[in-house]
């Protein structure tokens, strides 16, 4: 069954979805960027259905200033009462024992630094957002990837021979490659990775590995001391909109929950 609820935070009603099912264990999905508790091509609302017919109870929400809810919209940085009023309002909706929550994006990040404040137990995170750039382009390890990839085919030194490519983009991209910032050093990086190493083993990262936001989380994660758990979906979609992409989300978050020791 689904359910539509309001809640209170700071003042200004949210509103949020739920999907009720017999677990015990329920899933907190935290929308990312400016995207209503739907999700991008229906996906959050469509993984919230099928996740409940596997038994684990599924919140979604607006948080302030989108969708439904009212009050203003501070971006993620200012989500952390409105993760945690969810969290609360699930609990009390669904009876759950313990917390779960996944979340794209900048929703990742938000969960990352904000989560323990609203007792959330383990995270499921997609794609983090860190990257901070003033450009239009791509994030250097995104770059690098691309270059990596063209030349190993022969087809785009051909073009370039031929006078095809861009020499003005490509100069650009280079200088940003070379010159870029050291790998994980941007305050926003090193705060959502020492923000991640304080989870330990409670955080499971998914990426999805030709796309830029997440092509950038594993050069930053890959420099910083500590070890994460990254599982790559071979897929260019940032919000795993491609059927196939989508059931390996599914079935990532299934087996994350069914890694969790049992409530008691």
């Amino acid at each position: 069954m689904r359910t539509v609820t309001t809640f209170d935070c700071a003042g200004e009603t949210l509103f949020g979805t739920l999907d009720t099912a017999a677990g015990e264990t329920g899933l907190l999905i935290v929308s990312g960027g400016n995207e209503i508790r739907i999700g991008a091509h229906r996906g959050m609302a469509l993984l919230a259905q099928r996740l409940a017919a596997h038994g684990v109870p599924v919140f979604r929400f607006d948080r302030r200033g989108i969708g439904d809810s009212t009050g203003e919209n501070g971006g993620f940085r200012t989500s952390g009462p409105d993760i945690a009023s969810a969290a609360a309002a699930f609990r009390a909706l669904s009876g759950i024992e313990r917390l779960v929550a996944f979340g794209n994006c900048d929703a990742a990040t938000a969960l990352a630094l904000f989560g323990a404040e609203a007792a959330i137990e383990t995270l499921i995170l997609a794609n983090p957002w860190l990257i901070e750039q003033d450009d239009a382009l791509p994030p250097a390890a995104a770059i690098r990837a691309r270059y990596a990839a063209k030349l190993r085919n022969p087809r785009e030194w051909l073009r370039l021979l031929q006078g095809q490519v861009n020499l003005k983009n490509l100069f650009k991209g280079l200088n940003k490659v070379f010159h870029n910032v050291p790998k994980g050093s941007t305050p926003l990086a090193t705060e959502l990775l020492d923000a991640l190493a304080t989870w330990g083993g409670r955080a499971t990262i998914l990426l999805a590995r030709r796309d830029n936001t997440a092509l950038a989380f594993a050069d930053a994660a890959r420099a910083h001391q500590g070890t994460l758990q990254m599982l790559f979906c071979e897929t260019d979609s940032h919000s795993f909109a491609h059927p196939q992409d989508a059931e390996w989300l599914e079935q990532q978050i299934v087996a994350a929950l069914s890694r969790l020791p049992e409530a008691g």
